[in-house]
């Protein structure tokens, strides 16, 4: 096996570029028509909203929710072969975790956004618990979901709709993590009542108290955000989600997080396919710029021809993107990108490394390295030369003292590709040295 790190090579990044085409170098949008397409504006739910929630149901923190995890993630000597044999081939991975039987193989929800206590706090704990949050979204084009559970949501495909849950992972013991599922939800008339947010989830940052969340695909918000102060607890035990007879109730889980705000697009972007608009695929922090900042990708279908960009936006002190004397969010950098697929993206000291997940069976992605010089890949032998990266990874995430690099797997798909059983597990939650990305 040949493994090495490619030299930066030229590629072409005014179009996107075919699967294992190196897509070149990124290229600056610093048009005023290119900035106001990235302008996100604020709405915040009043804090009577918020109050009249915490006095429905009892309130909890994240400590209380990791210590009643009740699933076991399993170690790699314990995770199938096709679970490992996602893994990267170059780098390979220093850390690998597969999930709870029922997790590992169902087909109804899919692994998507992935966050950190790394992301949240420079010292890489929430007081004195490491945490990795893994978020996953809800299938409802599986097979056999004949229910279709996800509520319409008016002016949206009802298929399209996704729940959004998020594994509260206990990482304190690294031999033996647990974790414990946590519904996101958007409070509805006044706070006595909720709904499941929809959300593709493809991406997440845990920053300081505030979870953000991107929200393409249902919801016609670009991000929602969440407070780790305010995670509720059910008080009836059933399938419905809201307010029912003798409390509230949450599809059967014990806890809920109720959104505290959102952005949406000024520019009017829903994720309808128009190339000309943003799309959040994913969100990641960087810690290595001043301030700290929110990056975001775009992704594009490998067959298809349109560029992603790349975003940066500046955070403020109150964790959330800092905000104009407008009142609105406008990206500090935007770069038009080649490279295809893009589930996630990282940056670090002015480079971006972004995941091409290919969608074939069997096959490893491509991690590509870019900045406005060229792009760069690990090259190993495999059916494409830099197809080396994890195979169907999702969103990335930089743990900040580590200097790790976390990502997960998503499929549980048959052998044909298909949402259908028998279901093939190939879900992994995994780290990376950073160093390791060239």
């Amino acid at each position: 096996m040949v493994l090495g790190i490619a030299a930066l090579v030229p590629g072409i990044a005014g179009a996107a570029a075919k699967p294992g085409d190196p897509p070149g170098a990124l290229v600056p949008k610093t048009s005023a028509t290119d900035l106001s397409k990235s302008v996100l504006i604020p709405h915040n739910d009043k804090q009577s909203t918020i109050d009249q929630l915490d006095a429905e149901m009892p309130n909890v923190g994240v400590a209380n929710v990791l210590a009643s995890a009740n699933h076991s993630m399993r170690n790699l000597a314990d995770c199938s072969s096709t679970e490992t044999g996602a893994l990267p081939i170059n780098p390979s991975a220093t850390s690998a975790y597969c999930w709870d039987t029922g997790d590992a193989d169902t087909q109804l929800w899919l692994p998507q956004g992935i966050t950190s206590s790394g992301d949240a706090d420079d010292d890489g704990q929430w007081g004195t618990n490491k945490v990795l949050l893994s978020g996953w979204s809800y299938n409802a084009d599986a097979a056999g979901d004949s229910a279709k559970k996800i509520p319409p949501v008016p002016g949206y495909d009802s298929d399209k709709n996704d729940w959004a849950r998020v594994a509260f992972i206990d990482a304190n013991d690294p031999t033996a993590m647990k974790y414990r599922w946590v519904l996101l939800v958007v409070p509805t008339s006044g706070g006595t009542n909720f709904r499941a947010l929809t959300s593709h989830l493809g991406g997440m940052v845990w920053y300081g108290d505030k979870l953000i969340v991107t929200a393409h695909n249902g919801d016609t918000n670009a991000l929602y955000f969440f407070s780790m102060s305010q995670i509720l607890q059910a008080t009836v035990n059933s399938s419905s989600v809201g307010a029912v007879s003798g409390g509230y109730s949450a599809d059967g889980y014990q806890y809920v997080m109720p959104a505290l705000g959102s952005y949406s697009y000024a520019s009017g972007s829903t994720c309808t396919g128009d190339p000309t608009l943003p799309c959040f695929g994913s969100i990641s922090l960087d810690r290595s710029t001043s301030p700290d900042t929110l990056v975001a990708n775009e992704w594009f279908s490998s067959g298809g021809s349109t560029p992603a960009r790349l975003f940066r936006y500046d955070l403020g002190s109150d964790y959330l993107p800092a905000l104009n004397s407008a009142g609105q969010a406008v990206a500090t950098q935007i770069y038009q990108t080649a490279a295809v697929g893009l589930q996630g993206a990282v940056s670090h000291n002015s480079e971006w490394y972004v995941d091409d997940a290919r969608g074939g069976v069997g096959q490893h992605g491509i991690l590509w390295k870019l900045d406005t010089s060229g792009s760069s890949a690990a090259t190993c032998t495999s059916d494409i030369a830099y197809a080396c990266w994890a195979q169907h990874s999702e969103a990335m995430s930089i743990w900040w003292s580590t200097q790790t690099v976390w990502s997960q797997t998503e499929w549980a798909a048959n052998a044909s590709a298909q949402w259908t059983t028998p279901a093939i597990p190939q879900r992994v939650l995994f780290a990376v040295p950073l160093s390791a990305l060239g």
